[in-house]
């Protein structure tokens, strides 16, 4: 199998480090146009599509194995393998964070850092230890709603995410990006990320890593940074002034000065 055509992987630039782009839940790797080219006059930049995303090969999908953050860490897995990386850093958004983590404990050789975008290792509170910022009701009616009215949920949850009411195009991109999902893929890929719960791996992780907290982020609150923070050994926390969950769209510029600059005093 092909697997640059599988996740259709994009290459750019050159470098003697490589970083690797993962997206979110609901996007593609069209997400990180604003910042990963910037980083192309240094460093090798990969981007790719998990299967069922973007312009990756649909046919691929197999329900059992994409059941679980597991299967979206073996695609990562299997495109680094594939370009035959080591050392390179990886910046996951969203729950690309915690796919990441996943993929870092299973092959640490492969990464030099981690950098965290809107991460959450647990969207579900667990009272009075733990708040994701979700309760249970809250992610069964966003599911049912997905079943129901797919448009109808990329309607609602765009502006709720973007959290940037005075730039509507902001949330009339993620819209369509949500949009244009597969609706049995994308609720899938849903449920996979809201119930997850990758708190008891955190302690495995041995790569350095960088955490970049959004403001006002109805996602991954501030508690859950802290979390992280605290759990994540070698973990360096940034709070952003980017509001919402998506900052490589609402405030591009913070987002590449911050990740260059933890890069930079490596």
């Amino acid at each position: 199998m092909d697997i640059l055509k599988r996740n259709h992987v994009t290459v750019l630039g050159s470098g003697e480090q490589t970083l690797v782009f993962g997206h979110g839940f609901g996007c593609d790797q069209e997400m990180w146009r604003l910042v990963a080219p910037r980083f192309a006059d240094r460093y090798r930049v990969v981007l790719f599509d998990y299967v069922g995303a973007g312009l990756s090969q649909l046919d691929q999908y197999d329900p059992a194995k994409y059941g679980s953050l597991t299967g979206y860490s073996r695609d990562l897995l299997d495109v680094m393998e594939a370009l035959e990386l080591r050392d390179a850093v990886f910046v996951g958004h969203s729950v690309s964070s915690m796919i990441g983590a996943m993929a870092s404990i299973q092959r640490p050789e492969y990464f030099d850092r981690l950098v965290m975008v809107g991460p959450s290792p647990r969207y579900l509170n667990d009272l009075p230890g733990y708040y994701g910022g979700f309760d249970r009701d809250d992610i069964d009616e966003l599911l049912e709603m997905m079943q129901l009215n797919f448009s109808g949920w990329a309607s609602y949850m765009a502006p709720a995410a973007m959290q940037n009411g005075d730039r509507r195009e902001l949330s009339d991109e993620l819209e369509r990006q949500f949009a244009s999902r597969d609706p049995r893929i994308a609720r899938q890929f849903a449920e996979v990320t809201f119930y997850s719960d990758c708190r008891d791996i955190l302690g495995e992780v041995q790569t350095p890593t960088l955490i970049l907290q959004c403001a006002e982020d109805s996602i991954a609150p501030l508690e859950v940074g802290d979390y992280l923070h605290k759990h994540l050994n070698g973990s360096t926390l940034n709070r952003m002034t980017a509001k919402g969950h998506y900052p490589q769209l609402s405030q591009p510029d913070e987002t590449f000065e911050r990740i260059d600059h933890y890069l930079a005093g490596l």
